[in-house]
């Protein structure tokens, strides 16, 4: 039966059986597999079986759901050593653990005799025999090591890094069979085979089983490498009976060890007809062994560190959202305040003045839900032939009344000849409402000047690249004269919860608008001279299928500009 193991997070250890054809929720609902993350949602992914093969996909939950370590945005077939992680819980998702389970056969020396040939600490010297060419083994040695330190800088996922350990190992040893031990799910649990494999396929169910001595396993998990035969004074082989016939087996088991850490132990083992294994194998294998051990801790340290980052951001974006949410709520409590005091009175230009600053903190609200709305989830784009003119009059009309109080000349430059364009209108509408709310705010009073240019760009010949031609474009720049950027602040003002505004900001709109732009294969461009203003622009493909190349940008400062794309 298919299992779901929870291999990281606040549920660690904690198994789930999935029963065949039932699909199960994961999250916090009561009808979910039970999960007290609380990073995780309520109805966070779905699990869906299709015969023997399984499915999932995520919920439109508030963090996503990855495997192994990928977002996923569509329904996915899971394979056998699957990690799935959901808020900050790691889920191992094992197809034929039963199967796996009941290959492997934990046997006492009383059930099968043991013939101990050799034992080496994981953390000795290579063994070489006599007669052997320390040179030669010493290469060979070197060869296999080299290969395994490849396989482990490039894998962090620990299933493929078993199973690519296990494959070298067959095609180093030439076992038959072969199992990858692991520790159970809680400390008192029996080892469990986390990986099988064999040279080819078993003809027989009582082939297939692999007999494990327990004293061999507790060996190696103790540190220790183990070189043995099974049934070796067996006084059958005085009579000079087939060895072939009694299925006698050479096995080395190695321990994956890193420091203090067991991750388990590495068995395999032949018929000693077709391959025994020697003292200088066992070596090489403990060795493969603590290699394994280092990558599997690199592996955790890096899942711990991802987690550890996330929860970081999760509370700087906590804290900076508490901040933002704060000071609307002052200047709410403030504004009712004074509609209170006017109406006490019976004073309606009080009363006024208290519901403007409603209003406008009641607009930043509005703002700050719908930044964080597009900053939180994957953008889908809704197209539709949109004229642009149209979007930048209507988010000029909605400053009318905030530009008249303060005095703020409010332009609108838009071509006539502009045609329209396949856009999402409400993201394009949300991305120019973000850039001309900072531009008011940086425009001083009385004398401040915001102007909205939409312009087209015709396809014309390219004359950096002989008989190329430019994409036809849209370009939407709001321009102000307010103080200008410093150049210090420039690189990290579209970075998320970054303001130049002080308390007035939440360093979300420049971070969605960027988003929003990217979503339409667009880019910005800033251009900001201190004491000057500054000019934002939004450069989006007029035809969609012919994608602005976003790594076209520039970086200057003063008459230059720095492109973000």
């Amino acid at each position: 039966m298919p299992m779901l193991t929870v291999i990281y997070g606040p549920d660690e250890g904690r198994e789930y059986q999935l029963p065949t054809g039932e699909p199960q929720l994961i999250g916090r609902s009561s009808e979910a597999l039970p999960i007290t993350d609380n990073t995780v949602s309520r109805r966070h992914a779905e699990l869906t079986p299709d015969g023997d093969v399984w499915y999932v996909r995520d919920l439109d939950s508030n963090n996503g759901t990855h495997v192994n370590r990928v977002q996923i945005h569509d329904r996915i077939r899971l394979e056998d050593g699957d990690e799935i992680t959901v808020g900050t819980t790691t889920l191992l998702f094992t197809g034929d653990q039963e199967r796996n389970r009941s290959a492997v056969m934990l046997t006492d020396e009383e059930e099968q005799e043991v013939d101990v040939e050799a034992v080496l600490p994981s953390s000795g010297d290579s063994y070489i025999g006599e007669g052997v060419d320390p040179a030669l083994v010493a290469m060979d040695h070197l060869r296999v090591i080299y290969t395994l330190t490849s396989i482990t800088a490039r894998l962090m996922n620990k299933r493929e890094l078993l199973e690519q350990v296990m494959l070298l190992v067959f095609n180093e040893f030439k076992p038959e069979r072969g199992v990858i031990m692991i520790p159970g799910p809680t400390p008192e649990s029996p080892m469990v085979p986390g990986l099988i494999h064999y040279a080819t396929p078993p003809q027989s169910e009582e082939a297939s089983k692999i007999h494990v001595s327990t004293t061999i396993l507790h060996a190696a998990m103790q540190g220790e490498g183990v070189l043995s035969t099974n049934a070796m004074q067996d006084p059958r082989f005085a009579a000079g009976d087939s060895v072939q016939r009694y299925q006698i087996r050479s096995a080395i088991c190695s321990p994956i060890t890193f420091g203090d850490q067991t991750f388990g132990a590495i068995y395999i083992d032949s018929s000693t007809v077709h391959h025994a294994f020697n003292r200088e194998q066992l070596a090489l294998l403990n060795a493969i062994g603590q290699h394994t051990g280092l990558a599997l801790a690199n592996a955790d340290e890096h899942l711990k560190r991802v987690t550890s980052e996330r929860m970081a951001a999760i509370g700087e974006t906590v804290a900076s959202l508490s901040h933002s949410i704060k000071n609307i709520l002052q200047g709410l409590r403030g504004g009712a305040d004074v509609v209170e005091i006017g109406l006490t009175k019976s004073d309606l230009d009080t009363a006024r003045n208290g519901w403007g600053i409603l209003r406008r903190n009641l607009d930043r609200v509005s703002a700050l839900t719908m930044n964080m709305l597009a900053f939180g989830r994957k953008l889908q784009l809704e197209l539709e032939l949109t004229q642009l003119n149209k979007i930048a009059q209507d988010c000029a009309e909605l400053f009318e009344q905030p530009c008249a109080e303060r005095h703020i000349a409010l332009i609108v430059d838009a071509d006539p000849e502009m045609p329209p364009i396949a856009v999402d209108p409400s993201l394009i509408h949300q991305a120019l409402m973000n850039l001309l709310s900072n531009a008011i705010e940086a425009a001083p009073n009385d004398t401040g000047a915001v102007t909205v240019r939409v312009s087209f760009h015709e396809s014309r010949p390219n004359t950096n690249t002989p008989g190329a031609k430019t994409r036809p474009a849209v370009t939407i720049s709001v321009i102000d004269n307010g103080p200008g950027i410093p150049e210090d602040k420039l690189a990290w003002i579209f970075e998320p919860f970054n303001t130049t505004k002080g308390l007035k900001g939440t360093g979300l709109g420049l971070a969605v608008t960027k988003r929003i732009v990217y979503e339409h294969k667009g880019r910005m461009r800033v251009e900001s001279t201190p004491g000057q203003g500054s000019i934002f622009r939004i450069i989006l493909p007029a035809d969609l299928d012919e994608q602005l190349d976003p790594s076209a940008t520039s970086n200057r400062q003063g008459a230059d500009s720095i492109g973000i794309g």
